[in-house]
């Protein structure tokens, strides 16, 4: 029996910044989204640190600039999109505190939302 694909649910905010990302970088993270909604994980997703289990962040490179999508999988039945973002740091790898804030922030009012 093959397993159910679940639907792919976006905060609105999320879908509006990541209808700013270069079209190439929406592609590859929707393609890596439709493999966390087939209960995997894409190659580029990893599992975003300090949290629970289950949220995920797709790193995508474009041009010499970074990408994030941050998703959950452990929150109702769909495969949430959170937070979608550009990291301005070229230097550092760690995600600006603000971005990681914003993310818990949306996270919480989403479990509520769903209760």
């Amino acid at each position: 029996m093959a397993a159910m694909t679940r639907p792919i649910s976006w905060i609105r905010a999320a879908r509006k910044d990541f209808e700013d990302f270069p079209e190439s970088v929406q592609t590859d993270a929707l393609r890596a989204l439709t493999v966390a909604a087939e209960g995997r994980i894409a190659d580029h997703a990893k599992p975003l640190k300090n949290f629970d289990k289950g949220v995920m962040e797709i790193v995508l490179r474009h041009r010499g600039d970074a990408f994030r999508v941050v998703y959950a999988v452990q929150i109702g039945d769909d495969v949430w999109v959170i937070h979608a973002f550009q990291k301005k740091s070229t230097q550092g790898i760690k995600t600006p505190k603000h971005e990681i804030d914003l993310v818990h922030e949306r996270l919480k009012r989403l479990k509520e939302l769903l209760r």
